[in-house]
C-alpha cells in the first residue's frame, strides 16, 4: 500500500533526500524551498510511504510564474522503488492539490535526456508546451571580460545605485511576456514583483546589474544562489525594454554578470534558455556557453474542483 501525505516543516532534510535519490543527486537546501514557499502562492510538499519507508517526493506549486488555472508538479521516484505505482500515485494527489485550488491543468518537468521517465508521463496524458536547453560556462576557462557597454549606456549594480526598483520594475513587464512560453502568465504587482523575484534567498543586489541610459533604467540582468551548489551561479533574468533591444545591452550585463562572478570565485555559470528564445541562445553561444541536456515542460488536463 503506498501512503501520501503532506510534510511538515521540519521534515524537510528527509524529503530533501529523497527528492535528491530521485532526482540524480539533485535538490534545493532547507532555506530554499522555505523560500520558494513563500515566493508562491501555495505550496505541498508531499512524501510517499510504504511499510513505513519513504518511496517518493513531490512538491506542488500554483501561482509561481504560471497562467491562471495551471498547477504545478514535480515528482521524484528513487530508482530502486520504481515500477510501484509511486509516481502514479504522487501524481495522483498532485492533481487533486491543484484542482482543489482551481487549476485545470498540471504542468511538470523532465529531463530532455530521460527517456523512460517522458515516455512515462506521455502516456498519462501529459504534452510537451516547452523545452528549455541548459547552458554553461566553465569560469575557470574563460578570461575575464571587459563590459564594454554600447556608447551612452552605464552598468552599475543594484547595490551600487539603490532606488532603481521601480525601472527595473518597468522592464520586467516588457521581458516577462516576450519569454516564449510565458506570454500567459499572470502579471504581479511591483510589490509582489519586488519581494517575490527581488528579494529572495537566492537574490543579491550586488550581482544584479542595471543599464542606464541618463539615468533611466533600460535594462537588468540579475543572477541567483543556492547553497546546495557551492562554485555555481545561475542566471535568472536578463531583459532589456523593447525599444531599447539590438543595441547591444544585453551582451554588456551578460558580461558584467561573467565578470563579477570570475571575481567572486564562482567556477561554473549557468542558465535555462528555452529553446524559442533565439536571441538570448545566440547571446550565450557567443560568450562560450556550451549546450547540456535541459528539461521538457509538459501539460496534462485535470478535473477542476467540485
Amino acid at each position: 500500500m503506498i501512503d501520501v501525505r503532506e510534510i511538515r516543516d521540519e521534515e524537510l532534510p528527509g524529503w530533501i533526500a529523497v527528492v535528491q535519490a530521485g532526482n540524480a543527486g539533485e535538490a534545493g537546501t532547507v532555506e530554499d524551498y522555505l523560500d520558494w514557499r513563500r515566493q508562491a502562492k501555495d505550496m505541498a510538499w508531499l512524501l510517499a510511504e510504504q511499510a513505513g519507508e519513504p518511496s517518493g517526493a513531490a512538491i506542488t506549486i500554483v501561482g509561481w510564474h504560471s497562467p491562471p488555472g495551471v498547477g504545478r508538479g514535480e515528482v521524484y521516484v528513487p530508482p530502486a522503488a520504481r515500477g510501484r505505482g509511486v509516481g502514479s500515485e504522487l501524481y495522483r494527489e498532485v492533481a487533486i492539490w491543484v484542482a482543489a485550488r482551481g487549476c485545470i491543468e498540471l504542468e511538470s518537468s523532465v529531463r530532455e535526456d530521460d527517456a523512460e521517465s517522458l515516455a512515462w508521463v506521455e502516456r498519462r496524458g501529459f504534452r510537451e508546451v516547452a523545452r528549455n536547453s541548459r547552458l554553461v560556462l566553465d569560469l575557470e576557462a574563460v578570461p575575464e571580460p571587459a563590459v564594454d557597454p554600447p556608447a551612452g549606456i552605464e552598468i552599475v549594480s543594484w547595490a551600487e545605485r539603490p532606488g532603481l526598483e521601480r525601472g527595473m520594475y518597468e522592464v520586467a513587464l516588457e521581458a516577462y511576456p516576450d519569454i516564449p512560453g510565458q506570454a500567459d502568465d499572470e502579471e504581479t504587482s511591483f510589490e509582489e514583483w519586488l519581494s517575490v523575484d527581488m528579494q529572495g534567498a537566492g537574490d543579491r543586489p550586488e550581482a544584479t546589474f542595471v543599464a542606464l541610459s541618463d539615468g533611466d533604467v533600460v535594462g537588468y540582468g540579475k543572477l541567483s544562489f543556492s547553497n546546495a551548489r557551492p562554485g555555481v551561479v545561475m542566471h535568472d533574468l536578463t531583459g532589456v525594454k523593447r525599444a531599447w533591444r539590438r543595441r547591444g545591452i544585453a551582451g554588456a550585463l551578460k558580461r558584467a554578470e561573467i565578470a563579477w562572478a570570475k571575481r567572486s570565485g564562482y567556477t561554473r555559470l549557468e542558465t535555462m534558455n528555452e529553446e524559442r528564445n533565439e536571441p538570448i541562445r545566440r547571446l550565450n553561444e557567443r560568450h562560450g556557453y556550451r549546450l547540456e541536456p535541459g528539461e521538457v515542460t509538459l501539460r496534462a488536463a485535470i478535473l477542476g474542483p467540485d
